[in-house]
């Protein structure tokens, strides 16, 4: 077995989808299959169980998931550790939101790549709520995304902003009154989304005031969420930086709601293994310079120190 071969291990074992690996990894589904395959003959186990409707790993699969990312993490290491602190080489890898690319990451990469131009950014994105995921199978060094109420505690993480979690309605549906106006949510569609922390809290607000929502449908993304909203598909639930990247966002009305959700705290996320990488170590380093900088810049505009 090869390095490449525990990779795309990893990435099947958390995606659970054949069609979505290749993709992701820019292999044909065949040459997927058939790296499987080798590892499964090596191993003289089978790692999945598939069938028409699903896949999942077997007990020799979890057994053997520990197994990659062990290894993984160790080369890793070793990779790092070979290259000199006065001439830092390597790839580090981001897991990140289309949001944090557009809104969180620009300032920090420019100066990563300016201090450090011989290390090799390899930037992936995708839904938010898989941003662990993506960290603890090690298919990532480093995720951006919303701290969840409760961190693993082999989990390091450092706060970039906070952004209101806020309800959103179709500027179509806004008739009489004002626009902020909140309809009857005990009959209105929502658009829930699929999981994470929007879900989470979405789902606890709506017990604490003792509503059943009408689910309409469920969402992978922020992004796609907007967009089923700004439809007319009903109301929804999204962190108030997503809706301001938004090219929706014209279409869309953000609902006067009380009491308001718990904000989202949005920042950078790693393992303790992974912070002793010099490459982690360079990035965190001035993400927290950067970060640093726009506190106190909101602490110099705020109304009180005027």
């Amino acid at each position: 077995m090869d390095i490449r071969e525990l990779d795309l291990f990893l990435n099947l074992a958390s995606s659970l989808h054949f069609g979505q690996t290749s993709r992701v990894c820019n292999i044909s589904p065949s040459g997927l299959t058939r790296a499987i395959q080798r590892l499964e003959q090596e191993l003289g186990e089978p790692l999945f169980r598939r069938d028409n409707r699903s896949v999942s790993l077997t007990k020799a699969g979890e057994l053997f998931k520990d197994y990659a990312m062990d290894v993984l993490q160790r080369y890793r290491k070793l990779r790092q550790q070979l290259a000199t602190e006065n001439d830092l080489r390597g790839t580090l890898s981001l897991y990140s939101s289309v949001t944090a690319i557009l809104s969180i990451l620009p300032d920090i990469i420019k100066q990563f790549r300016r201090s450090f131009p011989e290390i090799n950014l390899n930037l992936t994105t995708g839904d938010a709520a898989m941003a662990l995921a993506r960290l603890e199978n090690g298919e990532a060094d480093i995720t951006i995304a919303a701290v969840p109420d409760r961190l693993p505690r082999h989990i390091v993480f450092l706060k970039l902003l906070e952004t209101p979690l806020i309800f959103i309605a179709p500027k179509e549906t806004v008739g009489k009154g004002r626009s902020s106006a909140v309809p009857d949510l005990h009959s209105t569609p929502i658009v829930m989304p699929e999981q994470g922390l929007s879900r989470e809290r979405c789902e606890r607000w709506f017990d604490e005031k003792g509503i059943t929502p009408t689910v309409y449908t469920s969402v992978a993304g922020n992004e796609a969420l907007i967009a089923m909203v700004a439809m007319g598909c009903g109301i929804g639930v999204v962190p108030r930086l997503v809706l301001e990247n938004s090219p929706l966002q014209h279409r869309i009305r953000v609902l006067d709601v009380e009491p308001p959700l718990k904000p989202f705290t949005v920042g950078a996320c790693t393992t303790k293994t992974g912070k002793r990488l010099p490459t982690v170590q360079t990035f965190w380093h001035i993400a927290e310079q950067i970060a640093a900088g726009h506190e106190r810049r909101c602490n110099d505009d705020h109304p009180d120190n005027q």
